[in-house]
This record gives C-alpha cells, sequence and structure tokens, in this order.
C-alpha cells in the first residue's frame, strides 16, 4: 500500500477570495481553519491502481492513454464520487480520516501562509515559472516536477483540477460562516480548486474557484486528500 506524503497545515485565519476576481470570489472575508494535513501530491495512477485492485472498481476513462498514464502523473477523469470512495477506501485500510478538503482548507493551504497572494508561489504571472512555455502540451506532467509552495505542497493550482468536499454556490461568500465553513447543504455542482493542463493558462490563482456535477468524469479533473487531526 502506497500511503500518501502528508503536510500539516497550521491553523489560521487568512483573507479568503479575491476582490478583482470573479464575482464568486466574492466578497473577500475573514476565515478560519483548523489545522488538518493534506497530501503533497496530488493522489497519482500509482496510487488510484492500488484502489481499483483492491476494490475492482471501474478504471477512470484516461487509464490506458498514453497521454495520462504515466504512474506518477496525477489519476485523471475520476468523478466526485470516485474521489470521495478512494477516501473511504484509505480510511477504512489505514484507520486514518481521509477525505477531500473544503473549499476553505485548500485555499488556505494554497496561499501558504502569505496573505493576498495571486498563486501559490506569489504574484508572478504563470508565464514566469520554469519551462511554462513547454508545459502540459497534451495531458498532466508527474507530480513533483517543480518547486513546492511555502508549505511543502507541489502542484498546487496546477496539472488537474483538485475536487473539494463542498457543493458549490457562486453567491456562498456572502452568507457562508467565518469558522471551518462546509459549504452549501445541497446542490447540483461540486466545488473544485486549481488548474488545468488543458486551459489556455495553465495555472489558476489561490483564490479562483470551479465546479462542475459530481458524477463528471472530466480528463483535467484529478484530486488531493485530506485528513482530518485527532481532537
Amino acid at each position: 500500500m502506497i500511503e500518501p506524503i502528508m503536510v500539516r497545515i497550521p491553523e489560521q485565519w487568512f483573507w479568503m477570495g479575491c476582490e478583482t476576481g470573479r464575482g464568486d470570489e466574492k466578497p473577500v472575508h475573514r476565515v478560519w481553519v483548523d489545522s488538518f494535513e493534506l497530501a503533497a501530491y496530488q493522489v497519482t495512477n500509482a496510487e488510484y491502481q492500488c484502489f481499483l485492485a483492491a476494490t475492482r472498481a471501474s478504471a477512470p476513462p484516461c487509464w490506458s492513454d498514453p497521454n495520462f498514464n504515466h504512474p506518477k502523473m496525477p489519476v485523471a477523469a475520476v468523478s466526485w464520487h470516485e474521489a470521495a470512495a478512494y477516501c473511504d477506501w484509505l480510511s477504512e485500510i489505514t484507520g486514518k480520516r481521509y477525505r477531500l478538503p473544503t473549499e476553505a482548507e485548500w485555499e488556505s493551504a494554497a496561499r501558504g501562509g502569505i496573505e493576498g497572494s495571486a498563486y501559490p508561489w506569489g504574484n508572478s504571472p504563470p508565464d514566469a515559472l520554469p519551462d511554462y512555455a513547454n508545459r502540459w502540451k497534451s495531458g498532466p506532467e508527474p507530480v513533483g516536477l517543480y518547486a513546492t509552495n511555502a508549505y511543502g505542497l507541489s502542484n498546487m493550482g496546477e496539472n488537474v483540477h483538485e475536487w473539494c468536499a463542498d457543493w458549490y454556490d457562486a453567491n456562498y461568500y456572502s452568507h457562508s460562516p467565518n469558522r471551518n465553513p462546509q459549504g452549501p447543504v445541497d446542490g447540483t455542482r461540486k466545488a473544485s480548486r486549481g488548474g488545468s493542463w488543458r486551459h489556455h493558462i495553465k495555472v489558476s490563482r489561490n483564490a479562483a474557484r470551479s465546479s462542475i456535477p459530481p458524477q463528471f468524469q472530466y480528463a483535467d479533473y484529478g484530486f488531493r486528500i485530506a485528513r482530518s487531526l485527532a481532537v
């Protein structure tokens, strides 16, 4: 069994959202998140293979495509339900509490403790990243090839969109609680964060939000797992 490398994210208040971003990123508001752990890397094909072998679940649509099947690439084209099932399976066999992160947890981790930063690395534009013009030509790249953010997290904001636990609501920030927001109680779309190899701009800002229905299996959707800390 491949246990993920987890990074402890400190408890903190932070400013969530972006006043110059899209409408669903407003208003910027102060949010508290309890300490938790987040995987240093997006779940890879090698890790997901363990889940498939143990549960006999169906492989994602891109599983055999050479643009997507390198063992160190993030698993792609998994639905939200499949990502949640992976977390449940990993929790059962390890006795630890794995799950998908909330939007607030994801954004606090992406910011790396740097208030107001546009991207996980700071404020310089994506095309300033090393080899930016030559990356993500036909699919995601193996995880962990480049520098991490300040918390030691790789590929935050890039490679594949990452499913979050929350239901998505474009207006949620106007009435969300200021401590450990969990998203709406229901909805039709699940929230996601981070950028995509398929987009014109390959890396998303820390505050940028996205969503699709939970049953969809898009080739630029994967996930990163979180773990609750014992209380």
